[in-house]
């Protein structure tokens, strides 16, 4: 329940504060006053868009907050699951929207998403404006009134859980058949490739080793030159620089004895003898060894062109890139072999899913269908009072071409304001009046089923007046007497004389520009603003003395 209301620069209104209680209040006030404007602005408190205009010319941002009696509703797991300071009293909701467009929302001091903001305020007040009428025509409007109804929330959470399941799966099914042929299309060709690239045997380290063999015999001859030439210097037959070290290393040791430091010079030039002689001999194995061979340069240079070939063909660098995507193509080619293996098991799951469905949708039908006769027989009570004695009203349900999120079921609601004309679709032979009266039917029917604590209704009674203006307002008082808030903004003395409290939204013009504001009425203000609404801009005794019987007999009621 709305307990108190705070508005601060919000488009006409540069401060408001109002206090509201239980039972049935209503709000008056000339048109173009601003009630519209209130409105909007419990609408933007409870999660609806927002524009940056709507900021009062000259503020910096509007600040809007709601202090609300949760203490006869069950928020407390909702709470605790987004981590929400939680006070079974009282929630105070604050929405901030700067003029820049930047808006922020809180619940008990706390940050919260849009998202949250409106589920939250979703379970605090239901709003109905004139535009909802046209939820009248709406399929899944009239199947969730069935589903109110019917109180097969259990069943139909449990029914929402498996089809989610079950679109998953059907979606993964759908996927696995597509990408299963498109692999299919491209099986020929994968084969081929992986053949391709398995045939040419490719390993590790191959083509580092393969280059660097065909360096070498592009090179052979100079290479042999090389080495013969090394072994001519070092080890020649007229003078080699292997005896020039040993005589060397003999004429020093001969003195060692008479100069100790030949000895240590002794022994290092045999040292470099004895790794030159190593050297000399390695290069002359190597010389004898290395020999050019035509026949296995073409052989290399084969097996180079063919690595170099697919490397561009493949668009890879190197023989590991070549070997992973051969490896890549073999998965491929065994996912088609495990494909149908998948897809077996996936229609196996949708099948046992269907099952399944096919036996909650059947359950929710049949408690709906209980619901169908509940709500005929209240709505055509209700509106014969709000009269239309020769209503008839029928809620039909019949079958979905598939299974979707809320069952098998289209609802349809079919109307006739007599007993002449044929049931047609509501929302397609009902006038605005019947639309309204209708509606406010509907809202108090499910005002028993459900824990909605506020009602606003914002001037339903349009189009309505005389007797069936005050029926409607009794109808409003009555669901406002069942421990529930709710508020009527009116244009009607009939309505707005049932109200147990009463506002009026006043618009003033000043420095500051045009300013709305709303205050409760006295007693005596209130009988004044009656005989106004009767009377028109001349204020007579006559109205005023008919506003004082019509508040004292609806208070004696």
């Amino acid at each position: 329940m709305l307990t108190s209301l705070q508005i601060k620069n919000y488009a006409l209104i540069e401060k408001l504060e109002v206090d509201f209680s239980s039972g049935f209040s209503v709000i008056t006030g000339e048109t173009g006053t601003g009630k519209s404007v209130l409105l909007g602005a419990i609408s933007m408190l409870l999660g609806e868009r927002s524009d940056s205009k709507l900021v009062r010319e000259g503020a910096d941002k509007c600040i809007i907050e709601g202090t609300f009696d949760i203490s006869t509703l069950d928020l407390e797991s909702l709470f605790e699951e987004n981590e929400l300071e939680y006070d079974a009293h009282e929630c105070i909701i604050r929405r901030e929207l700067s003029s820049t467009g930047r808006g922020r929302f809180f619940v008990n001091d706390t940050p919260v998403s849009a998202a949250l903001l409106k589920e939250i305020g979703g379970r605090l007040i239901d709003i109905h404006s004139q535009h909802k009428n046209l939820l009248l025509g709406n399929k899944n409007y009239q199947l969730n009134v069935l589903d109110l109804l019917a109180a097969d929330e259990e069943q139909l959470e449990e029914y929402r859980a498996l089809y989610k399941r079950y679109d998953t799966t059907r979606k993964e099914l759908q996927k696995a058949k597509e990408q299963l042929e498109a692999v299919r299309n491209d099986e020929e060709w994968l084969r081929y490739q992986l053949e391709e690239i398995d045939g040419a045997s490719f390993s590790e380290g191959e083509q580092e080793e393969l280059e660097q063999e065909s360096e070498q015999l592009t090179h052979a001859e100079e290479i042999q030159s090389a080495l013969h030439k090394a072994i001519i210097l070092i080890d020649n037959d007229e003078k080699s620089l292997l005896q020039s070290l040993r005589e060397a290393a003999s004429s020093l040791s001969r003195v060692a004895p008479h100069y100790p430091v030949a000895e240590t010079l002794a022994e290092r030039i045999e040292s470099n003898y004895i790794e030159l002689k190593d050297c000399c001999n390695e290069i002359r194995h190597n010389a004898e060894s290395s020999t050019f061979s035509p026949a296995r340069l073409e052989q290399i240079e084969a097996r180079l062109t063919l690595m170099y070939d697919l490397f561009k063909k493949h668009h890879v660098e190197s023989i590991a890139d070549l070997l992973a995507l051969a490896d890549e193509y073999r998965t491929r080619l065994d996912n088609i072999i495990c494909g149908d293996d998948r897809i077996a098991e996936l229609e196996k799951s949708v099948a046992t899913q269907r099952k399944e469905l096919t036996a909650l949708a059947g359950r929710l039908t049949e408690l709906r269908q209980t619901a169908v006769d509940t709500l005929r027989e209240k709505i055509t009570a209700i509106l014969v009072t709000l009269g239309m004695p020769k209503i008839r009203f029928e809620a039909t349900l019949s079958a979905t071409d598939d299974f979707t999120p809320t069952g098998c079921d289209k609802a349809t609601f079919l109307f006739s304001a007599n007993s002449i004309s044929p049931m047609q679709p509501l929302a397609e032979v009902a006038s605005g009046g019947e639309m309204a009266r209708v509606m406010l039917a509907l809202k108090s029917i499910i005002a028993e089923f459900t824990a909605m604590p506020t009602l606003i209704f914002d001037e339903i009674d349009t189009g309505i007046s005389g007797i069936l203006a005050e029926r409607m307002g009794r109808l409003m008082q009555q669901m406002g007497s069942m421990e529930r808030q709710v508020i009527s903004i009116t244009h009607l003395p009939q309505v707005a004389a049932l109200g147990s409290r009463h506002y009026k939204v006043c618009k003033e013009e000043g420095e500051g520009g045009t300013r709305t504001y709303i205050r409760p009425l006295d007693t005596e203000e209130r009988i004044r603003e009656i005989a106004q609404m009767m009377s028109g801009e001349q204020l007579t005794e006559a109205a005023i003395d008919t506003a004082r019987n019509l508040i004292s007999t609806n208070n004696q009621q």
